[in-house]
């Protein structure tokens, strides 16, 4: 079965990044696009950027109160989303013994319980419409480690456990449940590392070279469309070869 017609996708953390790259890469496939922002400057901004293909919502994941805001504005303008891209995520990175109580609850709160708390209403026009795409962003080091980010990590190997559970739920119903776990991704936050830091995460990529935003979006729509039909309960890394999973 093919998508639907007028297809609503709805991508959370969408104002910069992978999360902007995804909005506009399912945007030129054709979906009309949701992206939620933290802000309702950030929401403008996404608006404006999609015109007429989509529009950003004001949400925040620790919010059950703005998820609910965020699902009424679709269900009363767009429609409710039958693709939901779970990308929106914090770190609060500290070594175990310095990492305080709250850095670590406010990792799983968000990462983890607002995978939760935005998927769930999600499923009820999927399953209406016997029809869904989930893709669910990890990372590579949900598999590998990373020191100081135990919180982080632990988030991220959850989000995968969820992936395969809820895909073992929705399968019957033509709902795909699947995750995409990027490496070393050229963004704001890598390019903050030093030269020589660079130089020695690259070290350890086959490919010699950090992954684009745009190469993780064209993952994502390939796991939200037709051709992907057949995939579920998988986790796609996309990661120039790190670690050869």
């Amino acid at each position: 079965m093919s998508r639907p017609d007028g297809t609503v996708a709805f991508v959370t953390g969408a104002t910069r990044g992978i999360g902007l790259a995804i909005v506009q890469q399912l945007a030129r496939e054709g979906y009309f696009v949701v992206g939620s922002a933290t802000t309702a400057e950030g929401a403008e901004r996404l608006t404006q950027t999609l015109a007429d293909k989509g529009l950003g919502v004001v949400m925040r994941l620790q919010d059950q109160g703005s998820i609910d805001g965020a699902f009424a504005a679709m269900a009363n303008g767009p429609g409710t989303p039958l693709v939901l891209v779970n990308n929106a995520g914090i770190t609060r990175d500290n070594v175990m013994l310095r990492m305080r109580e709250e850095q670590w609850l406010d990792v799983i709160d968000t990462n983890v319980n607002g995978l939760y708390r935005v998927t769930k209403p999600a499923l009820r026009s999927m399953l209406k419409a016997r029809w869904g795409r989930i893709v669910n962003v990890s990372s590579v080091v949900a598999r590998m480690g990373n020191p100081g980010q135990s919180n982080y990590v632990s988030s991220k190997a959850a989000i995968e456990g969820f992936t395969r559970s809820l895909a073992h739920e929705l399968a019957s119903r033509n709902i795909t449940v699947n995750a995409v776990a990027p490496g070393f991704v050229d963004t704001d936050m890598t390019g903050e590392l030093t030269d020589d830091q660079t130089a020695a995460m690259l070290a350890r990529v086959p490919l010699g070279r950090m992954a684009s935003p745009q190469d993780i979006a064209s993952a994502v729509a390939f796991l939200a469309g037709d051709g992907a039909g057949y995939i579920t309960g998988e986790t796609l890394h996309v990661n120039g070869g790190l670690g050869m999973f």
